[in-house]
């Protein structure tokens, strides 16, 4: 016993420190007493912990203290390590302690769902590991498993958009962030010959919905949120380790709702509900609701690949793909608009579909209020361009950002067809702000103002430094203004996705040069210096922040320091003339002088920053899921 919290208080003290050790301790740990095979895993059962208000799980094991103090010893190292440190861990050992963790994580689960514990004095040792230390071990040692190339690109490719007489290239120049269209999957194609199938199978080997759905509620992981522009996993960790790996949470993963005609859009929970009440999912369903869940990427692998594989078609960093389960003769989500375009892909049954134009001009952005919707019944002019589709197993429908939207299933016999549920999945391609062409036109700016900026240093012009340096920041804010009103500026740069487009496919390098030297030109004729001085001028009357919308650009320079407003509103103010006229140099040399080919290299590295994180939380996410 002494021996033991020798070894435990060694490891521990030796944490705070932890940056100066290597990793041949916890490696030794785990080559000596974690390769066993799963029979040989000790029984596991969890007691509960109150803290305040909140409940903790505590694991307990009918096995002797040592070698669980020393499991204790690894996780705790493990959930202390920087990334730097965890990709030091040998690749073998890590798996190794991999597996002994997953197992344990599969003996617990159920009890953790289901909040079921046991009295300690029945456990012959009860350890120092709480349920979510574990969870965030698993999380750590799975999340580096990351590429740099999408697993499925080209078969999402040509699932979706090379059926029938669809291509890519037409969907682009004709229905993108402009119109519906429907890719119906041809008489002779098999729903089992595309990237769809294996869930398709999965979901017909539960038989029933009760089963598919009471596998989902028992078995899955509450995907927590991370923030879109969080570009350090260990962030995200140190905020959510005291919730990691709990049960699903409703409105979070799930929503269980029905619209009705007289009533409108209800929800079968109302308030807050707990893992007891989710499980009544079932019942809820069998009532004509409509069982929706967000990030199934994060629970099925085979559909995290998809969705990675149609974030490199598109040139973004992630997709979003979400499940709705619908019984006969309903109707689950009113009528709505989203601020990210979704392609509709009908699993099981069939669904009705109708699709209104964008009531606004300009499309919505992410995490924008949308408008409200009450009135679109009164506008003739929307009605009248309502567009109806009826999807059939294998059949996408695409619907872009800011078209109002609503589904039911089919009545029997409407189409001599026998009525049945629908289960159908819509992959959400969200246009960050970073990569709107906005976006694209900061990081333009901004690698060209840094080359303006050097070369005027080196031919000794240090006195223009700061005037310049002053404009670019004011280009900035005048890019902003311009996007806010120009619809081109809020489309999608879909730039990249170029290295992963065939050869063949030039035309879509040159659609892409087109937009931007467009935006250019939009750029030289419309930005105004003395709009942008009211700008701030009106954000400092109202005490905002103007640079909030773009402050992702510091993700480009890590050196880069914020700008204060009223710094530069005061440097404007007392020189005027002087910070107007090289605000007019620099835009006028930038327009003219920036060239599309160097930016798409700077464009890159930060999308595949952005891309690097959302890899690491969604393999940290199918790991704990264990699907």
């Amino acid at each position: 016993m002494a021996a033991c919290n020798a070894i435990l208080d060694l490891f521990t003290t030796s944490i705070g420190q932890f940056r100066l050790l290597e990793l041949s301790a916890i490696d030794n740990l785990i080559f000596h007493f974690f390769q066993v095979p799963k029979s040989s895993i000790p029984s596991v059962s969890l007691s509960a912990e109150k803290l305040g208000d909140k409940t903790f799980f505590r694991l307990g094991f009918m096995e002797d203290e040592y070698p669980i103090l020393l499991l204790q010893v690894a996780v705790t190292l493990i959930n202390e390590c920087t990334l730097e440190q965890l990709r030091k861990i040998s690749r073998g050992h890590s798996k190794i302690l991999l597996a002994y963790l997953t197992t344990l994580w599969e003996k617990v689960r159920q009890d953790i769902l289901i909040g079921a514990a046991h009295e300690s004095e029945r456990l012959f040792y009860l350890s120092g590991i709480r349920t979510t230390n574990l969870a965030e071990s698993i999380f750590r040692l799975s999340m580096e498993g990351t590429f740099t190339t999408p697993s499925m690109f080209q078969e999402v490719k040509e699932s979706i958009f090379q059926l029938g007489k669809n291509s890519f290239q037409s969907f682009i120049v004709k229905h993108w962030e402009q119109s519906p269209l429907l890719i119906k999957r041809p008489f002779s194609a098999s729903l089992h010959e595309n990237v769809f199938s294996s869930f398709s199978q999965f979901l017909r080997s539960k038989e029933t919905v009760p089963s598919f759905l009471g596998f989902l509620l028992q078995n899955l992981v509450s995907a927590l949120p991370i923030s879109s522009d969080e570009l350090d996993i260990t962030n995200f960790l140190k905020d959510s380790r005291e919730k990691l790996g709990c049960p699903l949470l409703y409105q979070q993963d799930i929503r269980v709702v029905k619209t009705l005609e007289s009533i409108g859009e209800i929800h079968f929970f109302q308030g807050s509900s707990n893992a007891h009440d989710i499980l009544r999912c079932v019942e809820a369903y069998n009532d004509g609701y409509t069982f929706a869940m967000r990030g199934m990427e994060f629970h099925f692998e085979d559909i995290a690949n998809i969705s990675e594989g149609l974030a490199f078609l598109f040139g973004q960093p992630s997709t979003g793909v979400n499940m709705y389960l619908t019984p006969p003769n309903s109707q689950g989500l009113a009528r709505h608009r989203d601020d990210h375009c979704v392609l509709v892909c009908q699993i099981r049954g069939l669904k009705r579909w109708k699709v209104f134009p964008n009531p606004c001009l300009q499309l919505p952005r992410l995490y924008e209020n949308l408008d409200d919707l009450v009135d679109i019944e009164g506008e003739n002019n929307i009605i009248d361009g309502c567009k109806e589709f009826l999807l059939r197993e294998g059949d996408i429908l695409y619907i872009p950002r800011g078209s109002p939207h609503e589904a039911c299933t089919i009545i029997g016999g409407e189409t001599h067809e026998n009525a049945e549920f629908s289960l159908h999945l819509t992959l959400a391609i969200e246009i960050e702000p970073p990569f709107e062409w906005e976006g694209f036109v900061h990081v333009a700016i901004h690698h060209w103002g840094r080359k303006f900026s050097l070369s005027n240093h080196v031919s000794g012009e240090n006195s223009c430094q700061n005037l310049h340096d002053t404009a670019v920041h004011l280009m900035h804010i005048a890019i902003k203004l311009i996007g806010d009103v120009d619809p081109t500026f809020r489309k999608a740069s879909l730039v990249g996705a170029f290295s992963f487009l065939s050869i063949t496919e030039d035309w879509f390098q040159t659609h892409q040069k087109l937009t931007f030297n467009n935006l250019l030109n939009k750029i030289f004729s419309d930005i105004n210096f003395n709009a942008v001085l009211s700008s701030i001028e009106l954000a400092i009357r109202k005490n905002e922040d103007i640079s909030e919308k773009f402050r992702w650009i510091c993700h480009l320079d890590q050196k880069m320091s914020p700008v204060e407003i009223r710094d530069l509103f005061y440097l404007v103010v007392h020189q005027r003339d002087k910070v107007e006229a090289a605000f007019m140099e620099v835009k006028s040399k930038f327009c003219n002088e920036v060239v599309f080919d160097d930016i798409i290299y700077h464009y890159n590295v930060l999308l595949e920053k952005y891309r690097s994180t959302r890899k690491q939380y969604n393999s940290g996410m199918l790991a704990l899921n264990c699907t």
